[in-house]
């Protein structure tokens, strides 16, 4: 008899296959359903697919009793109640790498947007407007990228820039010794050193308004900042009044506070270019997660270890 999982995120068709294969499924994929789903089966659900937006809270997590097994496609898990899963001995997994290629594509989609202006250049356009009647923008190779956390996706933009010519630095808790960029021991270093700088630290209190006013002056008129990280990393209005005033050339944002809804202190703004969270989004990217969870789950039921626990 299959196990039952309680997914509480749309799945596409073709990521449900391996699932349904693998689990009798119960769909759950907004508050009504939910709560009608964890009345209906709570007794028997053994498992819950979410992911970092959704999440699942301790209050549903204790209307599982028989709950073993938490998985977030994709790599995001901050809405998931660990410390109430932790306590039941409830394993909590993610799919972590599965989409590190399509979020580091997407951070120089936006770094790209924002320094050549791509957005109010195809409005312009649209409208009838010629060359000669708009702002020329920088170039984008030969500068300097900074990155923000300089992890496996901060590594994978780093790689990325240095086919655009792009001089590398980047700062961490620590140095990293199997790396040839530069190292920065204060952000602030490394803003006021950076023309770009690209945040893929985790999200979380010790991140919290990292990048906030003091930082986006350091970084100046001339210098770009792009964020796929999570939205609470960057003080909204700080970034708001600095693109008001100049204080940064412009931005891009796939993560902002308050998702889902757009920022509105932001939203007026020509300088900054916005996404709707969509950076770690892809056909491929939900297909490899979804086939992760899979493997992670086979290994749970089967007495072994997972392989991206967190």
């Amino acid at each position: 008899m299959l196990p039952t999982l309680l997914v509480l995120i749309p799945l596409a068709v073709e990521n449900r296959a391996p699932i349904s294969a693998t689990f009798d499924v119960v769909d759950a994929p907004d508050p009504d359903s939910r709560e009608q789903a964890i009345a209906g089966h709570g007794e028997r659900i053994r498992a819950v697919l979410t992911n970092g937006t959704t999440g699942i809270a301790a209050s549903d997590i204790e209307r599982l009793p028989n709950l073993e097994l938490i998985g977030a496609l994709g790599a995001g898990y901050e809405n998931i109640a660990r410390d109430a899963a932790k306590a039941r001995g409830i394993v909590v997994v993610n799919g972590a790498g599965t989409n590190d290629n399509c979020v580091a594509d997407h951070a120089f989609a936006l770094l790209l947007a924002a320094v050549r202006a791509i957005p109010a250049l195809d409005r312009a356009c649209r409208e009838g407007l010629w060359r000669e009647q708009l702002p020329m923008q920088p170039n984008f190779s030969g500068k300097r990228l900074g990155v923000v956390g300089l992890g496996t996706i901060g590594q994978k933009v780093a790689r990325r820039a240095s086919g655009f010519e792009l001089e590398i630095g980047y700062h961490n808790r620590r140095p990293r010794p199997d790396v040839p960029y530069a190292y920065f021991d204060s952000l602030m270093a490394l803003a006021g050193w950076a023309d770009y700088l690209v945040v893929t630290t985790p999200g979380g209190a010790a991140t919290h308004h990292l990048i906030d006013a003091d930082v986006l002056e350091a970084l100046g008129p001339k210098g770009y900042l792009v964020n796929v990280s999570r939205g609470s990393v960057v003080d909204t209005a700080a970034l708001a009044d600095a693109l008001a005033h100049g204080a940064i050339a412009g931005a891009g944002l796939d993560v902002y506070e308050g998702e889902p809804a757009p920022p509105a202190l932001l939203t007026g703004s020509a300088r900054v270019v916005l996404t709707p969270h969509v950076g770690g989004r892809s056909p491929e990217a939900l297909a490899a997660s979804a086939a992760l969870f899979v493997e992670n789950a086979t290994l749970h039921f089967s007495g072994q270890p997972v392989m991206t626990p967190v």
